[in-house]
């Protein structure tokens, strides 16, 4: 059956003319001339048989209907555009792989490691987007995420990757380290808090053994990660968060662990892909990649205290 969809150049006409909420600025952006413009206006509402602008003297105004319809197809055609150029920037190239990320953990762990596979496969292209909560992949353009686990991931294939190991940090330029002698001195520090994970910190302080109730409701809260890491940064509190995140601020000395006592199995990082991706070449080239970077990661904290252990008994 012939799909019902107007001509394209109507449409990217009527998105930018509806965008400017003029003809003239709208055939200054196309390179045409307004009556140009005005000509496919008119054939798009002829085609559709409603009318989009309301003329008003030498004046056009989108009305009611062209809103709504402006709304609905703006995502479109940027959607369309974005294939289109996927597809003819990779022409030769072994395939594009639509990835979902958490948006901290793709730029603390996976941008820091994503050369070597790029060094492996130069001709596979991977595209990136933010996605912070689970979603269903009907309907969208993902062939895999790199996200946690949560129980809205159904049929779906997961592929589990390491825990998360929550530490505090602070700032020892604003704090004087110094007095920080055991974990309950935390709370004479503001607590910096992730939205999501309200009763993080007082885990943590059960944890180390203190009594922690009421700690939930003291301090800045933050959407992120990335957030609190920058706030520790800025001097605002203390913050709870991933290790591997502060790798290089504990490095430069930016950021220390004043106990080093770690809240695990809050969340557990995985890869999933839908069922019907098991079979894709590079769906799985990547997961091969992951799980190596897995053993990697999973091997750098025992070395790690390893070295430790040999420095303290040296």
């Amino acid at each position: 059956m012939r799909r019902k969809i107007p001509n394209t150049t109507a449409l990217a006409v009527f998105e930018a003319a509806a965008r400017h909420g003029s003809f003239a600025r709208a055939a200054n952006e196309l390179c045409l001339t307004e009556s140009a413009i005005s000509r496919q206006i008119a054939a798009l509402e002829h085609y559709l048989e409603l009318k989009l602008f309301t003329r008003v003297k030498r004046q056009v105004i989108l009305n009611d209907m062209g809103r709504a319809y402006l709304q609905n197809i703006s995502k479109s055609l940027a959607d369309l555009e974005a294939h289109t150029l996927s597809l003819m920037n990779n022409k030769g190239n072994d395939g594009v792989l639509e990835l979902a990320v958490l948006p901290t953990f793709a730029n603390r762990w996976l941008m820091p490691r994503l050369r070597s596979f790029q060094s492996r496969h130069p001709n596979i292209t991977i595209n990136m987007t933010e996605k912070p909560l689970p979603f269903l992949f009907q309907d969208t353009q993902f062939d895999a995420a790199l996200h946690f686990e949560h129980p809205s991931w159904t049929g779906v294939a997961k592929v589990d990757l390491f825990e998360e190991r929550l530490v505090p940090v602070v700032n020892p330029a604003f704090f004087d380290v110094s007095q920080l002698t055991a974990p309950e001195d935390l709370l004479r520090i503001p607590l910096l808090h992730k939205s999501t994970r309200p009763e993080a910190w007082r885990h943590w302080f059960e944890l180390s053994g203190q009594d922690a109730r009421g700690t939930s409701a003291l301090g800045i809260r933050f959407d992120m990660y990335g957030m609190i890491i920058e706030a520790a940064r800025s001097g605002l509190g203390a913050g709870l968060v991933p290790r591997f995140y502060v790798e290089n601020e504990i490095h430069r000395q930016d950021l220390i662990i004043p106990f080093d006592i770690e809240l695990r199995h809050e969340k557990r990082y995985c890869f999933v892909y839908p069922e019907h991706k098991k079979d894709s070449r590079l769906v799985q080239l990547f997961c091969d990649w992951l799980l190596e970077r897995k053993q990697e990661f999973n091997a750098a904290p025992a070395a790690s205290r390893e070295r430790k252990g040999k420095t303290a008994h040296l």
